[in-house]
């Protein structure tokens, strides 16, 4: 009976830590992306059984699929970037190449394919357009994505997430999306939740203190989902954003950056007065990025090392007198509190 008991307490064990597992991996963001499509012959029969391969060129990473009865195929849990090569392969047919795909976080890229026969030869060339319908699989809602190629060319004064979420319409330029307070955005990093819980005055851990999660030279690509139709994101009612980080090749890599900022690019005025009492201000930011590959075509390594140093100038708000509303240069606190 002892053994039984125990024997219970065990297996409810493993039932909590299962169930709590699962909830856990439900709960992780989007980090990777799709292809998908057709494949069929020029007479639009479906071609069930061809073979599908798609090849990540930096690091030879290798995907595959086969298309089902119907001719549908699906690839998933694609890592995001490019470029990718696809070859579309079937028995009796000529085979069809796509190269210089791109793939952006959370994209489902449709592509279809339409195989030649392997001893018909036709000279003509056929020009082939579809009606785009309200919904199709390309429209993902209301969300922006920011390439890799725009994370590199952007400016980003604060070198943070921040500027480039600002390209998103719905963006008022101060991380708040749809009109929604900035403490109900969900932000995640590789798909996990970098939250402020404590839920004081910023959105993100260390924020307050001047800190970035990640460093910038480490942010391959950032999505900013404001009412996405993908069920897989949720849990804000701001804005969901997204960023994944770099990792290496099969190409050994390696920089060098540093960045200064001083007071001669700070303004200390405001329509003719004063608002910076010192205004000394330092700002340099160093570090260095190094990728590669362990094990060619399997296994990879990205280290990014960074250091700031910072000496913010202070304000020179006086404490207000009055009762009435606080004037230009006053702060809320009245001067009898401070007392």
């Amino acid at each position: 009976m002892g053994m039984l008991r125990k024997f219970t307490k065990y297996f409810l064990a493993l039932a909590v830590l299962g169930v709590i597992l699962a909830s856990s991996i439900n709960a992780q963001g989007v980090t990777t992306a799709a292809v998908s499509g057709v494949i069929a012959s020029v007479k639009g029969e479906s071609l069930p059984g061809a073979n599908i391969l798609l090849v990540h060129e930096p690091t030879g990473t290798q995907y595959g699929a086969s298309s089902r009865d119907n001719g549908l195929y699906n690839i998933l849990n694609v890592k995001v970037g490019g470029p990718y090569t696809i070859t579309v392969s079937f028995v009796g047919y000529v085979s069809q190449k796509q190269e210089n795909i791109f793939l952006s976080l959370g994209q489902n890229l449709r592509l279809d394919f339409k195989l030649e026969e392997d001893v018909v030869k036709i000279g003509e060339v056929v020009v082939q357009s579809q009606v785009d319908k309200l919904f199709n699989s390309t429209r993902t809602g209301a969300e922006t994505f920011i390439t890799p190629q725009e994370v590199a060319q952007l400016p980003s004064i604060k070198r943070s997430t921040r500027d480039l979420t600002r390209l998103d319409p719905r963006s008022d330029g101060n991380y708040s999306f749809g009109g929604k307070n900035w403490l109900y955005n969900s932000i995640s990093v590789d798909g996990s939740y970098f939250n402020n819980s404590f839920g004081l005055d910023d959105p993100a851990p260390g924020g307050q203190t001047g800190a970035e999660p990640i460093p910038f030279d480490a942010v391959e690509q950032v999505q900013v989902s404001v009412a996405p139709f993908d069920l897989r994101e949720g849990g804000f009612t701001g804005a969901g954003i997204n960023t994944v980080t770099k990792s290496g090749t099969n190409k050994l890599k390696a920089s060098v950056y540093s960045f200064v900022r001083n007071e001669s690019l700070l303004g200390n005025k405001v329509r003719g007065n004063d608002v910076v009492a010192n205004p000394d201000l330092t700002f340099n930011q160093s570090g260095f990025t190094v990728s590669g590959p362990i094990i060619p075509n399997k296994l990879f390594f990205f280290l990014n090392g960074e250091i700031e140093r910072r000496d913010d100038p202070g304000t020179n708000f006086n404490a207000r007198t009055g009762t009435g509303a606080p004037s230009f240069g006053q702060s809320r606190v009245q001067a009898s509190v401070m007392d």
